[in-house]
């Protein structure tokens, strides 16, 4: 005979999980755990049993569960067990199912009544159960047996508390009816952990087994020692009757039988019995199910939102529509183009707050990358020295020149313009890059229709393309226009006249401009070591003068300030184990640059924000090393020469005319190259797409293959459609099981202030008023004038003092009996004697 109450819950579950499981997703419902807890042989294995309806545990004399036993019922159409530790083994008999853990046990603890706390993990699968877990515990102990450790008690007490304490563990807290319900272990544990009593059910046992003219009706009433969900009493199968082989359901009849016929119970025979446990935990399970439903509607309600707009665009789809495949490239290319347009010239909806991308990354370019390569095309001050020497003097051949030949000027600012050209051919590939990065991703949006993906990207790459090369044939063009002409009477150039006047000048503009502030941030201190505290981050300060760093940024704690004379920025290869990019600053006259540090190296998250403080850096006057070559090295070591004064006045001449010109020619590209690549290429682009790209997708072929949507477009379109369909039958589904079930509240509270003290020291309750006037063998009279416990709740709840609540007159010199008791009228039903 199965557990009834439970077999009705079945359906319940199952048509909440097919809800689930038709969208692909678990049904969580998280069912709670039961765990019997109690003393020795006080019938937990027998209760277990009664609740699933099959018998399987071992029985016998002492300690039978030595180790705890987490028994897995799984619903299934078959019925069978399967242990953990003899995987893919099937038991279809339970006797061979005793027989096994009988062994298991003896396998881990030895047969001379050793525990353990490794668990025996068993399943049942069958169609008469719903996917719960019970726990049947060894029964508590005080004194050791056999081979079993002094500390027995405590050993049993902490692997009983590792299941009972989890919050979705319901506990039968079993005790024998002829023992003293006042020092039950299981109440007292279950008092521990469930103060309130919301999970907790007491359990009396062996009520058959009583003395005669005693009954256990008080405590079963709730009236003394009372609990919030009260008491149930079972009468289980004895020894003999399982050795006899009698089945769970004739024991279930003789169990009706004893309540109906007893003169104590016949009154609440119907709130006794195993039947009456397996209703209340089958209504607890019902209360756990009902109480996760609201959970998972509005889980189901926001899934069903969300789909809601997308389900209806695809409903009336229909894929070999040529009209919608017609409208829906119009839509898709007009897309793209809104798209590509935003992210060039910027937009406020759709922001990307991860990192720069389209305009803002060409942006940086213009005006940091570029002006910082420029600047790292500059030679050195001494070769730049060296070369206008070389040039008067080849100019003056044999002759020893008077004047300083304007010649040399001409050709050393022509050998620097020429120089230009790399790092503007360097400005228009960074900015071809990043176009074909902005047409990738707004092609992702395309990704529906992989044909139309790979046509759109493959024509507008083939036109930057065709671009590049018209820009840098007009990039070139501007360089070689410089070239051709040398124009010294620009209003910006200084002249001959001028030229030995213009170290004065710079020096006066530099110290002006020492206060101006040209950026700040958070760099990290690289080289610190780890002595010291290591790498660590700090607030930087760039002026045109000096480099300072603050503890934060409030900038109240200054830690260093270096000034930035004789200083030159330099790269540092990436270590293997960090996720920074560093840059260092060197002292060109190799002196230390902080504290005992030759050098200072400074880490970035990023390689653009690397590239952002050197250009910062560039503007305060400290620029990148420039990578010496094996010639000039040899010709540094080789061409060692000295100038005469009248030589050196007039390079220095030279030098101060060429800085002038070329200080007109960057300034003058740096201003063009922008215009000229957005000309050519960006402006160009965006007119394209928006006037010619419809056209060219058009006259590439077949425009209906264009729109055959993907095999994972179409898996997408199907699944929303039918998890949208799912989720509206789920949502019905759970509406039924919400007007097929009720909610049972939890009984009002009570006052369960008698379960206090330790086990072994509590003291005993006082006697009912209608216990009889006699006191059970061993046990001490109970203080003079101790007030009985009340009847029924307090008003403070669970936790009354009983000093609030009503008392009955003293009794002196009263004890209570083993358990609350009352001496029956004469009846005809034999008792079974103990």
């Amino acid at each position: 005979m199965g557990n009834r109450g439970m077999e009705e819950l079945i359906p319940l579950v199952n048509r909440l999980q097919d809800a689930f499981s038709s969208i692909g997703q678990a049904c969580n419902l998280d069912l709670p755990q039961i765990a019997v807890v109690g003393g020795q042989s006080a019938g937990k294995s027998s209760v277990l049993e009664n609740f699933v309806g099959r018998d399987f545990l071992p029985r016998g004399s002492g300690i039978v569960t030595r180790r705890p036993l987490v028994l897995q019922l799984i619903s299934a159409t078959a019925e069978w067990a399967e242990f953990l530790h003899c995987k893919g083994k099937k038991f279809t008999d339970f006797d061979e199912v005793r027989q096994e853990i009988e062994g298991e046990t003896d396998r881990v603890t030895g047969a001379n009544k050793g525990i353990s706390p490794i668990p025996i993990n068993l399943r049942v699968y069958s169609p008469h159960v719903l996917n719960l877990t019970l726990i049947d515990l060894p029964g508590i102990t005080k004194v050791p047996v056999g081979d079993q450790p002094a500390d027995i008690e405590q050993q049993i007490r902490d692997m009983i508390m590792q299941f009972i304490t989890r919050e979705s563990c319901l506990i039968l807290a079993v005790t024998p009816a002829n023992t003293d319900l006042a020092n039950s272990d299981a109440l007292k544990l279950a008092k521990d952990v469930d103060p309130q009593g919301l999970r907790t059910i007491g359990v009396i046992t062996k009520l058959d087994l009583m003395d005669e003219g005693t009954d256990a009706r008080d405590v079963l009433e709730n009236k003394l020692l009372p609990l919030r969900r009260g008491y149930i009493g079972v009468v289980n199968r004895s020894q003999k009757d399982i050795d006899g082989k009698k089945d769970i359901k004739a024991a279930l009849e003789a169990e009706r039988k004893f309540f109906l016929s007893h003169p104590a119970y016949r009154h609440m025979a119907d709130k006794m019995g195993t039947p009456r446990l397996q209703k209340v935990l089958n209504q607890q399970l019902t209360n756990h199910i009902r109480d996760t439903l609201p959970a998972f509607r509005s889980k189901l309600q926001s899934q069903l939102l969300a789909l809601d707009k997308e389900a209806e665009e695809y409903r009336g789809y229909r894929p070999d529509d040529p009209s919608r495949k017609t409208k829906q490239l119009l839509q898709m290319v007009q897309q793209f183009s809104v798209d590509f347009e935003k992210r060039i010239e910027g937009s406020g909806d759709q922001v990307d707050t991860v990192e720069l991308s389209g305009g803002a990354k060409i942006n940086r370019i213009f005006h940091e990358r570029f002006p910082f390569e420029l600047v790292k095309m500059e030679c050195d001050e001494k070769e730049m020295r060296r070369e206008i020497s070389y040039a008067i003097k080849n100019i003056h051949g044999i002759r020893t020149g008077l004047f300083t030949p304007d010649m040399a000027f001409e050709a050393i600012v022509k050998k620097q313009i020429i120089k230009l050209k790399e790092p503007c051919v360097k400005c228009v590939d960074m900015v071809i890059q990043e176009l074909i990065n902005t047409v990738r991703q707004c092609s992702n949006k395309l990704e529906c229709f992989p044909r139309l993906r790979e046509e759109t990207e493959r024509i507008v790459t083939a036109h930057i393309r065709d671009r590049e090369s018209r820009a840098k044939e007009q990039v070139l063009l501007v360089i070689d226009i410089q070239l051709s002409y040398i124009n010294t009477n620009h209003e910006d150039f200084i002249g001959f006249a001028n030229a030995q006047q213009r170290s004065s000048q710079t020096n006066k503009s530099q110290s002006s401009a020492g206060n101006q502030v040209i950026r700040k941030g958070w760099l990290t201190i690289n080289n610190i070591s780890i002595m010291k505290g290591g790498a660590k981050e700090y607030w930087f300060v760039l002026t045109a003068e000096s480099l300072s760093w603050f503890k934060d940024d409030e900038e109240k704690e200054k830690k260093y300030m270096l000034p930035l004379d004789n200083l030159k920025v330099r790269d540092v290869e990436k270590s293997f184990m960090s996720s920074k990019h560093i840059f260092c600053i060197f002292n060109t006259e190799s002196r230390n640059v902080y504290k005992d540090n030759r050098t200072l190296e400074l880490a970035c998250d990023s390689q653009d924000d690397v590239d952002s403080w050197k250009s910062s850096l560039l503007r305060a006057g400290v620029y990148p090393e420039k990578t010496i070559t094996v010639e000039s090295e040899t010709t540094t070591t080789t061409d060692n020469f000295s100038m005469d004064p009248q030589l050196e006045r007039k390079v220095e001449t030279i030098r101060n005319l060429v800085d002038s010109y070329m200080a007109i020619v960057n300034k003058c590209i740096r201003d063009l190259m922008p215009k000229t690549i957005m000309h050519l290429m960006i402006n160009n682009v965006k007119d394209f797409i928006n006037a010619e790209l419809l056209a060219q997708l058009y006259s590439a072929g077949d425009q209906n293959s264009l729109m055959d949507e993907s095999q994972e477009q179409a898996q997408r379109r199907d699944e929303v459609l039918r998890t949208h369909q799912a989720l509206k039958e789920a949502l019905a589904i759970i509406g039924d099981i919400s007007t097929s079930t009720i909610t049972v509240p939890l009984p009002p509270p009570v006052d369960t202030s008698w379960v206090g003290g330790t086990s072994g020291g509590r003291r005993s309750p006082p006697p009912s008023p209608t216990a009889p006037r006699r006191m059970s063998s061993g046990q001490r009279p109970a203080p003079r004038g101790a007030p009985p416990p009340p009847n029924r709740p307090g008003p403070l709840g669970p936790f009354n003092n009983s000093a609030d609540s009503p008392q009955a007159p003293s009794r002196p010199n009263r004890a209570p009996p083993s358990i609350p008791s009352r001496r029956p009228p004469p009846s005809p039903t034999r008792q079974v004697p103990p």
